[in-house]
């Protein structure tokens, strides 16, 4: 999810917290969890100070090891500590109980979109991303606000408002899952070209009823396409190019980055007068007719690198790099 839904999560589970008779029977336990629940519910994604060290840093680390299964240990530890420090009197046992969950709920919730996480470390470092929930989801967002709003108005007991938000949102998950699983099913019966070696990414975006389809047709060969309001669509053809400047530029930083990142990615390669423009996308990310999630590298005539990006880019962005290494 968004830093945005984590910060209102956090605050929910604070509320939340108030089923435990500890947390609501005594002020400073409860303040101590109001605190540890807002910062564990934050604390996996400060691995974004990795940004001050390049993009490709970042991208290759980003909910990877922060993720993690001892990251959860390490980050619930710390928190409590810490807080056990500046509370003296609150119960430590509850203070680390309620700071793992919401350590955890973070890291959980994260699986359920496209950008993933590496979150069964050290047992496989594979990124893990079940499609499920668009990374800002419009219905999680505005139901914890307006648990909050109920919350802080003193319109209802948080001991009722958030058992009752929380149990309706499990319920909205499996509804999504639910809903993931049969539009999968239903863009196999839809899409004429049908195979059973092809491999379809079913994947959520802001709107409810609209998924975007990536279908992998193997050997560098995707198409694109959009699920909504039970049709399927296709868009777009991507064909991934091969080319001696392509199979270089694999051994650079940004680009090891972004092939560590993604299982879609498709490379394009174009030559200049002085030298290759070489472009790896990412095909789930499609915006305007544009793939914007790149690593892009210009090379000279011997594959030597003149410059290079990896992220989010506009194509603005990469002609002015264009302009100044042409001459």
């Amino acid at each position: 999810m968004d830093t945005g839904t984590h910060l209102v999560v956090g605050l929910g589970l604070a509320g939340l917290a108030y089923i435990d008779p500890v947390v609501a029977s005594d002020t400073s336990t409860a303040t101590a969890v109001l605190i540890g629940t807002v910062a564990g519910s934050q604390i996996p994604d400060s691995d974004g100070i990795l940004r001050l060290k390049g993009n490709a840093a970042y991208i290759r680390n980003h909910r990877g090891k922060s993720h993690s299964l001892p990251a959860i240990a390490i980050w619930t530890t710390l928190l409590t500590l810490v807080l056990s420090l500046m509370f003296h009197s609150a119960s430590i046992l509850h203070i680390g109980l309620w700071v793992f969950i919401a350590v955890a709920f973070h890291v959980f919730t994260d699986l359920f979109n496209a950008y993933g996480t590496q979150a069964f470390r050290p047992f496989t470092e594979k990124w893990i991303s079940w499609n499920i929930i668009h990374i800002f989801d419009p219905i999680l967002f505005t139901g914890h606000v307006f648990a909050i709003c109920l919350w802080t108005l003193r319109l209802a007991p948080p001991e009722v408002i958030f058992p009752s938000l929380y149990s309706l949102m499990a319920v909205y998950y499996v509804w999504r899952t639910t809903a993931h699983w049969l539009v999968g099913r239903k863009v196999k019966l839809q899409d004429i070209h049908y195979h059973p070696a092809h491999q379809y990414a079913i994947i959520p975006t802001i709107h409810l009823y609209v998924w975007n389809i990536v279908k992998s047709k193997g050997n560098g060969h995707y198409s694109l396409g959009e699920f909504k309001n039970g049709e399927l669509r296709w868009i777009d053809d991507v064909d991934c190019m091969s080319h001696e400047a392509i199979e270089a530029s694999r051994q650079h930083p940004d680009v090891s980055a972004f092939l560590y990142f993604t299982r879609h990615a498709c490379s394009e390669m174009k030559e200049h007068s002085w030298g290759y423009e070489v472009r790896w996308i990412d095909v789930r990310y499609r915006h305007r007719k544009q793939y914007p999630f790149v690593a892009v590298l210009l090379m000279d005539k011997d594959f030597r690198v003149m410059d290079s990006y990896v992220g989010w880019l506009n194509e603005g962005r990469v002609e002015k790099k264009l302009k100044i290494n042409a001459y």
